[in-house]
């Protein structure tokens, strides 16, 4: 292949010739796997007489210094529907992208490509003034009549690896792993900043590219209007399967903003237990200990030793991110003392959880405001704080980053670090169960 580097602008419309014949012109080209560091094209769109058609990198016989293309016979098939691939030109070119690096949403005038070892290959995104005077057919006219001026205009450039492109993703990719998507490596705050600033119809679609995990991490930090837009724009199904990765006194407060028809519906989508347990949380107002609390803790038995204790904990710790305090309930979930962590290390491996439990408890009742639970937290120095009723069963904890929520502006709180992520697998069947 005589072409060796350049942009898709100095390819698209040239010549596309069987033995040097000409039969139409480049109009775009395919890229399967976007996903990957350097996608290779996969094929060209080729305008002819006929229509569009498609001409797949096997048939290429070469591309030279020019950007024409020798095919070795007429393409014949239509252009593969683009829910199925990504097009260079149709999906990109003018349209808005995030830059992960650089944590923000940027628009494309023009897309680097290269020759690596006889495959041609996407390198970068330019999203400068370079690339637009290059769309524009500028780029000889500067460099001939203003040379200095042209020189000096910066060349923008975004490695692929770092390019996510806002489109609708294709329904059947919609679960992805974290690894596969690029906007996983935005930290969660980030991700909500962008998908604030992007119309509706962008915002779905970048979320549509999030495996649930993520997507519920980036619904913590949006304003609850962006929440209730991209719920419509989302559907109930998707809706519900995120809300249900989201720590649950955040799940609660979102669904306590939305209408009860909508809260019903997305209810019905979760599992009973999830669902059952954020109806009792959206009954509490938002300014009380029970709005604020989440059920994501780790609770144990009394008669476990420690060694038991800290076998559980291993088995547990990837599910659940909040285990500075174990609670120790007995099968009536009765609060019966707290342990942290620290003291649960020191403690000898034959030794029992009641033994070295403290039973000097500080809790709150659900119904206790906002400021004052957050002043419990401060005056005991606690991390979390229990909730209990007033028979003493364990409802949930207040975390202390929740608590401080309360006493910190709106648009501050979201730039807060968080304690607790996402909800932690709970027990459906508790009775008879050894913890």
């Amino acid at each position: 292949m005589s072409f060796q580097e350049g942009f898709i602008s100095e390819l698209v419309g040239r010549k596309a010739t069987i033995d040097d014949l000409p039969i139409g012109r480049v109009a775009d080209f395919l890229v399967s796997q976007p996903d990957a560091v350097f996608p290779h094209i996969d094929g060209l769109v080729i305008k002819t007489s006929q229509g569009l058609r498609y001409a797949p990198m096997e048939s290429v016989i070469d591309v030279d210094a020019g950007g024409c293309v020798a095919l070795r016979l007429a393409p014949k098939e239509p252009a593969p529907p683009d829910i199925d691939s990504l097009y260079l030109i149709a999906d990109l070119l003018d349209k808005q992208i995030v830059d992960v690096d650089g944590r923000k949403v940027v628009r494309i005038n023009d897309i680097e490509v290269a020759n690596a070892g006889g495959a041609l290959r996407v390198v970068a995104a330019d999203v400068g003034v370079a690339g637009l005077l290059r769309r524009l057919g500028l780029k000889a006219f500067g460099k001939r009549f203003t040379p200095g001026i042209y020189r000096s205009v910066p060349r923008s450039m975004i490695a692929w690896d770092s390019v996510a492109p806002i489109r609708d993703a294709n329904p059947s990719q919609v679960n992805l792993s974290v690894k596969e998507s690029k906007l996983a490596r935005l930290h969660p705050s980030e991700l909500a900043e962008i998908i604030s600033d992007l119309s509706k119809r962008e915002a779905a679609a970048v979320v549509s590219q999030l495996d649930d995990e993520t997507a519920a991490d980036a619904f913590e930090h949006l304003d609850a209007e962006t929440q209730r837009s991209l719920i419509e724009d989302i559907g109930t199904e998707r809706a519900a399967d995120i809300i249900e990765e989201m720590d649950s006194d955040d799940a609660a407060d979102l669904l306590a903003e939305l209408p009860q028809e909508q809260q019903s519906l997305l209810l019905a989508e979760m599992s009973d237990y999830t669902a059952d347990e954020l109806r009792e949380l959206v009954k509490y107002a938002e300014d009380s200990a029970g709005g604020l609390m989440t059920t994501d803790y780790v609770w144990i038995y009394p008669h476990r030793t420690t060694e038991a204790t800290i076998r559980k904990i291993r088995e547990i710790a990837p599910k659940s991110e909040f285990i500075y305090y174990l609670y120790v309930v007995d099968k009536d979930d009765t609060l019966l003392g707290v342990l942290s962590l620290r003291a649960l290390l020191l403690a000898l491996p034959t030794a029992f959880i009641e033994r070295i439990m403290n039973t000097d408890l500080i809790s709150v009742h659900p119904n206790m405001h906002a400021d004052d639970v957050a002043a419990t937290i401060a005056k005991y120095d606690l991390l979390a704080v229990p909730v209990t009723d007033p028979n003493g069963k364990m409802l949930g904890i207040v975390t202390v980053d929740d608590a401080i929520d309360q006493l910190m502006p709106d648009d501050a709180v979201k730039r807060l670090p968080r304690i607790t992520r996402h909800r932690a697998p709970r027990d459906h069947e508790r009775n008879g169960q050894q913890r």
